[in-house]
């Protein structure tokens, strides 16, 4: 499938949209709760929580990049001390030791500082014996979700569900054996990027992920959620 009128998406709002019906049988539940990777997936997660009325907090990712390629994956490192390689990648466009090293120390650095700036104090939610739904703006490799995935499981949860606008068949289909549920309304043989399939695939801000969430904390600390 390539991107037509009606397979393209507007935006990250869009996206969000679009995940809402298929994502319905988990409304109003306590025991639901929708995690988002920042910072693209802040947009699409904050429209389905807040359609289903339900939690909204993130897990923290970051994307190893291959040095020379850097939106090629090589793995990806999660909260907790995850780390998940992509074998594939790595034998396309092997490096050596020290180099691999300082990605993931740079990216470290970079899980931490927004940790920090997203969360400040908030303590860690708790995902043990919960329904948890993981959500980006789209998958390509998926070892960002993959992190994502490791790290959730980690914490004993009742299901896990992983829910995304757009993947590559293959991603998709290799996920779907590592989680409970995947939902993707849009699946392609032929997949260039992410960005590919969106009208408006700017960069989210760190501002905007900060005001998503605050929108969304208050909306729950008021006993909406």
């Amino acid at each position: 499938m390539s991107p037509s009128s009606t397979t393209i998406l507007q935006d990250r709002t869009d996206a969000g949209r679009r995940l809402v019906a298929p994502l319905l049988k988990y409304a109003h539940r306590p025991d639901v709760i929708v995690l988002a990777l920042p910072r693209g997936g802040v947009p699409v997660a904050y429209e389905v929580a807040t359609a289903l009325d339900v939690r909204l907090d993130l897990m923290l990712v970051r994307k190893l990049g291959v040095p020379t390629h850097q939106e090629l994956a090589m793995g990806a490192i999660a909260s907790g001390g995850i780390q998940i390689l992509n074998e594939h990648t790595l034998r396309a466009h092997p490096i050596d030791q020290a180099t691999f090293e300082a990605v993931v120390a740079r990216e470290t650095r970079e899980l931490l500082r927004r940790e920090q700036v997203y969360r400040g104090t908030r303590a860690p939610v708790q995902l043990k014996d919960q329904v948890v739904i993981l959500i980006d703006d789209g998958l390509a490799t998926g070892a960002s979700m993959r992190a994502a995935i490791h790290a959730v499981r980690a914490q004993a949860p009742a299901r896990v569900v992983v829910a995304v606008p757009v993947a590559p068949v293959e991603t998709a289909e290799a996920l779907r054996g590592e989680v409970d549920e995947l939902v993707c309304p849009i699946t392609a043989d032929w997949f260039m990027s992410i960005g590919h399939w969106y009208m408006d695939f700017s960069q989210t801000a760190d501002a905007e992920v900060i005001g998503l969430l605050t929108r969304a904390w208050q909306r729950q600390g008021s006993g909406a959620a």
